[in-house]
């Protein structure tokens, strides 16, 4: 091949590579927001289906962006697309390209996507990768740039009001006087009459779902409090339906175990932090994360765990809870994550393959999780030193995954593994929990069943071991080797026995299918025993017939999407309305 001018001129060919890189983010980020805008016009139309379609729309962005770069680099590259010398200097001249310092950290996690599909890193090379210590340096602060502030003065519901109005919603409002008083009451309980002197809100609303969101702040004299009011569009006119004042209700609505939101924003930087006031005890991978920027998310919560492993001395060690056998399960002492790694082999019962794994993750990943599954994030050539794993860990995963853990040189490389966050596991809870709580606990594992149902999922294995609860008490599913789509099954009633061979034996003397399922068996997967069994029948027991499950899936078959509030009852401001919460 005959060397083009600008081989032969090295730093032209690096400003070229990393001009084409700077112009694949950009158009990353303009087709992010076009999707976006999508979602408002989902909401205003009230289209139930296509709130499904447009998240996964937005998931596959990043990697079909990706792509189109590195295309672009074999272009411009050439033979040099691969050397690691080129590719330095390539960095460099990306750092110098002319990108708004609010993206600038969005920019860096897609050049080393880039960098690390092309040389399929082990651990990180900081030569030819942006390294960052711990998170971003630069923070925003009040005045924010996308929040409007109105006086509260004179009246809490008339500065409600003028926030609805402020807000960027096109829709006509149903009743914006009542719900300006029905949510300002609602404040001022909460609040016990302090004074309020401003409510400051972001103009552009959050959207997931079928629903909106305006999120802002309660200003009264020294302190701020969050505020998220949750709007429905029931019949092309804006209703409030709940208004949250405490963290953890807002900590609820943007969960780890929730879909991603869709909001528009100018610059990314300044709303994580924004967001990380009203949510101070949430993790910034998590909030990158719940606005849509997953893969940024992903390089927080390894600047995370570099920056934890540097200023600790912690092990990992094997997790709370049973052994699995499909994942060898771990965690980092003080660290808030758990690692899953797949075995090479599953005993019997289980059947399912390891690529058959992998794709009930994917599956998970793209679809709506309702606040019932754990967000997982997939790693790849991962690298920890082998003093900071605990002997029966190394040991267990040298033995049991040597197809995907290697042990060389004092390092311990993962060729893959998952990252979810930590749970406690719900037998585990069950056992140490206050009779209070447990009880608790045993409800909201039977509303978890409903839920996942409504978005057309079923768990599979519904052993406690699988689900987890969480720091606010909401039980969480995190096993996903037997989950599939609920239409995919096949509820059968338990056939009745004919002789007494077929009532002693203790295998089925019927046929069963490869999709059949009998929920009159699940009683005895359930590991419940005296009231706390009581109590589970008592508010689930139709959860045991193979009527409930063909009624959710004839919902699923004539394209209805189920409603699903993220957040308590209690806090709804009209009460009428049909529905479920999720808490």
């Amino acid at each position: 091949m005959t060397p083009t001018s600008q081989e032969s001129d090295p730093p032209a060919l690096a400003h070229a590579a990393a001009r084409a890189i700077a112009e694949g983010f950009d158009r990353y980020l303009d087709r992010f927001r076009v999707l976006t805008r999508e979602a408002r016009t989902h909401f205003e139309r009230s289209a139930g289906a296509a709130v499904h379609r447009n998240p996964k729309r937005r998931l596959d962005l990043y990697g079909a962006c990706i792509a189109q770069s590195l295309d672009a680099m074999g272009a411009i590259l050439g033979s040099r697309a691969s050397d690691r010398t080129t590719w330095r200097a390539v960095r460099d001249a990306f750092d110098r390209q002319p990108i708004a310092p609010s993206e600038r950290d969005l920019a860096e996690t897609y050049f080393n996507s880039i960098v690390r599909r092309v040389f399929h890193t082990v651990g990180v090379d900081p030569l030819a990768e942006f390294v960052r210590p711990g998170a971003s340096p630069r923070r925003y602060g009040p005045p924010w740039s996308f929040t409007h502030r109105h006086d509260a003065t004179a009246g809490t519901a008339g500065a409600l009001r003028r926030a609805f109005q402020a807000s960027a919603l096109r829709l006509p409002w149903e009743d914006i006087h009542g719900d300006a008083d029905r949510a300002a009451a609602a404040i001022e309980r909460h609040l016990k009459n302090v004074p309020i002197d401003a409510i400051e809100m972001v103009r552009e609303p959050f959207f997931r779902g079928k629903g909106a969101y305006l999120i802002g702040l309660i200003h009264a004299g020294d302190a701020s409090y969050p505020l998220l009011l949750a709007l429905r569009n029931p019949e092309g006119r804006i209703r409030v339906d709940a208004a949250l004042l405490r963290e953890e209700e807002l900590s609820v609505i943007f969960s780890f175990a929730h879909a991603y939101f869709f909001v528009e924003v100018d610059r990314p930087k300044e709303m994580i932090d924004f967001l990380s006031v009203l949510l101070p005890q949430k993790p910034i991978p998590d909030l990158w994360t719940s606005i849509g920027f997953h893969r940024h998310g992903k390089t927080e919560l390894y600047r995370w765990l570099v920056q934890h492993l540097q200023t600790t001395d912690g092990r990992f060690h094997v997790a709370r809870g049973q052994r699995g056998m499909v994942m060898i399960v771990f965690a980092l002492e003080g660290f808030e994550v758990v690692f899953k790694v797949i075995r090479d082999r599953f005993p019997p019962p289980k059947s399912v393959t390891r690529e058959e794994v992998r794709d009930k993750y994917r599956l998970v990943f793209r679809h709506d999780r309702a606040g019932r599954l754990v967000d997982a994030q997939e790693f790849e050539h991962l690298v920890f030193p082998t003093e900071r794993f605990e002997p029966g860990l190394l040991e267990e995963l040298v033995s049991e995954a040597s197809e995907t853990v290697t042990v060389w040189d004092g390092q311990v490389t993962f060729r893959h593994l998952y990252t979810e966050r930590q749970l406690i596991p719900l037998d585990v809870y069950l056992r140490e929990a206050p009779p209070d709580l447990a009880r608790a606990a045993v409800l909201d594992y039977g509303q978890v069943m409903r839920d996942l149902a409504d978005t057309n999922i079923f768990p599979g294995d519904m052993l406690l071991k699988n689900f987890g609860v969480s720091r606010h008490g909401r039980v969480i599913f995190y096993d996903y080797d037997e989950l599939c789509l609920l239409t995919d099954c096949r509820f059968r009633d338990l056939p009745a026995a004919t002789t007494s061979e077929e009532e002693v034996s203790s295998e089925p003397w019927y046929f069963v299918g490869e999709h059949d399922i009998f929920p009159e068996e699940f009683s005895a997967f359930l590991g419940l025993r005296g009231d706390l069994r009581e109590c589970f029948l008592a508010a689930h027991g139709e959860l045991l017939t193979p009527d409930f499950w063909r009624r959710a899936q004839d919902v699923h078959r004539r394209g209805i999407v189920p409603d699903i509030f993220p957040y308590p009852a209690h806090r709804r401001l009209h009460s009428e309305d049909g529905g479920r919460d999720t808490t």
